[in-house]
């Protein structure tokens, strides 16, 4: 959660998607010249008498007519053509999983029931929600740090309400995974810039990533990837391992410690 930062920012390129702006967008031109083309191709048909074969187009581009779909004048044809053409330039979006990847320590697996019932509750991939509770609480629900943050997800103070318990469970990720989710929303569905914001402040995502904070930034670096390899159905994370052994051990070990754990 988002808690005070240094000063000390990272040299990352931006992630976030830059705007556009004029009347007319760049990705409606090449339709509506294509269909003007082919209007015109049509009367100019038409006034020589001469007949156009389907056959003048590679025979992949359009669909041959049957009794259960009739062929389209050619002008149509080559405006659908185009239409599917720039319709299939679409993001890449991330699918959401339903159940626990592997790769999270035992200190997470331990939650793995509670983490998919509360990512569903939030509308989350619990993969997404696992990779936050792995950085910051290793799974210790009496997890604190020197800004305040509390709990599974070190939710900061200000998010509870008068006379929540911020240590239980189920309150500290409603909390928690809440604010993820409006990290989520604001990001348009990108987890990296989700996570970026989760841990410095959704203010963060629409600002390029060399004002991030040093912290935002490493947050990000082991975060991601963390989450990419649960996602993708690795059974090891060497990302995790690396994050493991850099930062998670004794935290991980002080999580063990508190829920009972070899």
């Amino acid at each position: 959660m988002p808690r005070a930062r240094s000063s000390y920012t990272s040299d990352w390129q931006t992630a976030a998607s830059s705007q556009g702006s004029g009347c007319l967008s760049g990705f409606l031109i090449p339709p509506l010249a294509v269909l003007l083309v082919g209007v015109l191709l049509a009367f100019f048909v038409k006034g020589l008498n001469i007949p156009v074969q389907a056959a003048a187009l590679p025979q992949t581009a359009i669909e041959p007519a049957t009794e259960d779909s009739p062929a389209l004048p050619l002008p149509l044809q080559i405006v659908s053509l185009a239409a599917d053409v720039v319709g299939s330039e679409k993001p890449a979006t991330y699918s959401s999983s339903t159940s626990l990847s592997p790769i999270f320590t035992p200190e997470i697996q331990y939650w793995a029931d509670s983490i998919t019932r509360w990512a569903a509750a939030s509308n989350l991939d619990p993969n997404l929600a696992a990779a936050v509770m792995q950085i910051e609480s290793c799974g210790d629900p009496r997890a604190t740090s020197r800004a305040g943050a509390m709990g599974l997800f070190q939710v900061m103070p200000y998010h509870f309400a008068t006379g929540e318990n911020p240590y239980a469970p189920d309150t500290n990720a409603l909390r928690g995974l809440g604010y993820l989710k409006r990290s989520l929303d604001a990001a348009g569905g990108n987890a990296r810039l989700a996570l970026a914001g989760y841990n410095g402040g959704i203010g963060v995502i629409s600002r390029g990533e060399w004002s991030w904070a040093a912290e935002t930034a490493r947050y990000v670096k082991y975060g991601f990837p963390i989450y990419e390899d649960a996602r993708n159905g690795v059974t090891t994370s060497a990302s995790l391992n690396d994050w493991y052994g850099h930062y998670g051990a004794s935290l991980c070990r002080q999580a063990a410690q508190r829920l009972g754990l070899p």
